[in-house]
């Protein structure tokens, strides 16, 4: 037992330091426009770059089944150092559109050795309270998207690349910290044969499906919400005439998400994973609906309900990855995860596109209507019944 009360805050603590890169491009966005000569579609092909990397990195490593075969740890320190070497590229004093979009593409690519394989390590060592260690878990993974929002927004420094250096070091740190502190799980029970076939069996387990389609609902909202943040308080500055600082507003917004998803971890002890994700996702889709509203508001009820739409975003997330995890055999966790993850990041590359399309388009203000798609059919799949707490 002291053993996992020592393993789980090194394991926290790497996902939060490695996952720190993914944001790392978008939150020196404005420089990368100016030092790129992109225009504000470079939001949209910024944030989707990773995100493809991290769709082909799950498919690769779903289909090779490499978390469940491969120790997890060795693969998360490798996948840490060969990310921040792909931030690092940022670094260089010409980026051409496709130098940006290999160097995120390959950051996107090994983050699919940390985000899902993180979560793995911590099913290997929770057979039981699964729902709190990934509450705990995914929170970090959102501290760690915050944080690059953070770094731009304290203005350590007139260059940006110091948000650039401080991620990736701190990527190479988590690695090294879960290969040398944290060794295969008890439960750990590793598959000794490749079945390539194996993800498209796990859909014919009813209660894997339905979790799956729940998470692919709500990856439709997370990651665009997230990525246009900053976008909705620029929209909501211009109708105001007001000069909230986006950046510091866009990490406090992600980052109170970390923290409902480890309340909600706990709450799902006592009301089981299930409901913790379903009101999540009900909330979060209302606020959906009603967004249009709030660029009406005074600046101080503005930023409060974006903060509560920051904490039910995110909160259903670590609540559906146990689902998924307790509804496959221990010896397939690993790859029923990465691969729910690999198609619920091919889901957020659409409605990021799609609000990408729209800001130029429409009204910014209401462009998060549109987000509303995902959480509605995830909760029709999780309302057919039939899945266990």
């Amino acid at each position: 037992m002291k053993q996992k009360h020592f393993i789980l805050p090194v394991i926290i603590i790497s996902q939060f330091a490695c996952t720190s890169l993914w944001f790392a491009g978008n939150a020196v966005i404005d420089d990368l426009i100016l030092k790129t000569g992109l225009g504000t579609a470079i939001i949209g092909y910024v944030l989707s770059s990773v995100q493809i990397g991290f769709i082909i990195g799950t498919l690769v490593f779903a289909l090779l089944m490499i978390a469940d075969r491969y120790s997890p740890s060795k693969i998360f320190m490798i996948c840490a150092f060969l990310a921040a070497l792909c931030n690092a590229v940022l670094l260089a004093d010409e980026i051409t559109n496709t130098t940006l979009f290999l160097a995120r593409l390959g950051t996107g690519f090994f983050l699919a050795g940390i985000y899902p394989v993180g979560m793995k390590i911590a099913a290997d060592y929770y057979e039981l309270g699964l729902g709190k260690a990934l509450g705990y878990l995914v929170g970090a993974l959102v501290l760690g998207t915050a944080f690059p929002h953070l770094l731009q927004g304290l203005e350590l420094s007139e260059d940006y690349t110091v948000v650039i250096k401080i991620t990736s070091l701190l990527a190479i740190f988590g690695g090294a910290s879960m290969l040398f502190l944290v060794p295969n799980g008890p439960y750990r029970k590793p598959s000794k044969n490749l079945q390539l076939r194996a993800g498209i069996a796990l859909f014919r387990i009813p209660a894997f499906k339905k979790a799956a389609v729940g998470y692919f609902g709500h990856m439709w909202e997370l990651y665009a919400f997230w990525a246009f943040i900053p976008i909705a308080i620029k929209t909501y500055n211009s109708i105001h005439l007001d000069q909230l600082p986006f950046s510091m507003w866009a990490f406090s917004i992600i980052a109170l998400g970390g923290v409902s998803c480890a309340i909600g971890g706990h709450l799902s002890l006592k009301l089981g994973s299930r409901k913790v994700a379903m009101v999540s996702l009900l909330i979060s889709g209302f606020l959906c609906i009603t967004s249009p509203l709030f660029f009406i508001l005074p600046s101080y009820l503005f930023l409060l309900v974006f903060c509560l739409w920051g904490i039910f975003v995110v909160s259903d997330s670590p609540q559906f990855s146990t689902l998924v995890a307790n509804a496959v055999p221990l010896q397939l966790k690993g790859t029923a995860l990465t691969l729910v993850n690999c198609i619920g990041f091919s889901v957020s590359i659409i409605s990021i596109q799609l609000l990408t399309f729209l800001v130029e388009n429409i009204d910014p203000g209401y462009i998060f209507t549109f987000l509303a798609i995902g959480p509605i059919l995830g909760l029709l799949a999780m309302l057919k019944g039939g899945l266990n707490k």
